[in-house]
């Protein structure tokens, strides 16, 4: 029996050093990662390589769907909408496929990203987006397949596809102006109630000043009309802090009626708890 458990000894430590062995990918992962105007753009692919072979029309046939790379899908990620074609591509995160052709490439946005290779069933459906580009040659062939990110604008740039001796660059559109208006106008805006309870957390949690404290999550609650329960919740502790007892009763109950009509359970809990304990 000893001689055995020594033999599985020896067999599962050679099995874990070579386990443990690593080599290099045939297909490298690379990743891409773009501000273009204020929308993040990120490509995660694997670059395969030609290595003698004839690619478009022979490794990757001329009207059929590629996974466009190699191994797990390539995958597209846009922090905001964007517009490709002249038409609307929501913010998210895609599956790049493309149909090669000689003069032309059909380019598909796919909703699902966790195939591996192209869908077993590729459904219409999935498809976000859908657009042709012009196909163009190049004089110096490039042996391995390179996704890139270029023409860089306030508000567009290219995905850029090239191997062999094929390109192809997809123009998106990012909504720059309208992003910039929008942060412009909400910090002349002033400060939002989720700024403000998160300052008034804050100070409550690290022993702040309290009196500061109540006046942010005022603050919060007034400019929130849904009157969160956590926001109650806070206002109340601070009450108690404060030497409120009867006012932080008040909010606790508040605060209690709220929880339990989003049916957070907690903070009931945590409610009925400090309205016991304030009442004594």
């Amino acid at each position: 029996m000893k001689k055995i458990l020594i033999a599985l000894a020896i067999i599962i430590t050679q099995f874990t050093i070579e386990a443990q062995v690593q080599t290099p990918q045939a297909s490298p992962k690379a990743t891409i990662n773009q501000v273009v105007g204020l929308t993040d753009v990120e490509v995660v692919y694997s670059r395969p390589s030609a290595r003698g072979r004839a690619v478009f029309g022979n490794l990757v046939p001329f009207g059929k769907l590629w996974r466009t790379g190699a191994n797990e899908n390539t995958t597209v990620s846009f922090s905001d909408d964007v517009i490709i074609g002249g038409k609307t591509l929501k913010k998210g995160k895609y599956a790049l496929y493309t149909i090669p052709n000689i003069q032309s490439w059909e380019i598909i946005f796919y909703s699902t990203t966790d195939n591996w290779g192209t869908p077993q069933e590729f459904k219409e459906a999935n498809v976000a987006l859908r657009t042709t580009v012009k196909e163009e040659s190049m004089p110096k062939a490039k042996d391995t397949f390179t996704i890139g990110i270029s023409g860089l604008s306030s508000d567009f740039a290219f995905l850029e596809i090239n191997w062999e001796n094929s390109y192809v660059a997809v123009k998106f559109e990012v909504p720059t102006q309208k992003t910039a208006i929008a942060n412009v106008e909400k910090a002349l805006a002033g400060p939002s109630s989720g700024d403000y309870f998160s300052a008034a957390q804050y100070f409550y949690q690290s022993n702040g000043d309290i009196d500061k404290t109540r006046t942010y999550v005022d603050k919060a609650l007034e400019l929130n009309s849904e009157k969160p329960f956590f926001y109650l919740r806070l206002k109340s502790l601070v009450q108690a802090k404060q030497g409120d007892k009867k006012g932080a009763i008040e909010t606790a109950k508040l605060s209690l009626a709220a929880s339990e009509a989003a049916g957070n359970q907690d903070y009931a809990k945590m409610n009925k708890d400090s309205i016991s304990e304030w009442s004594k």
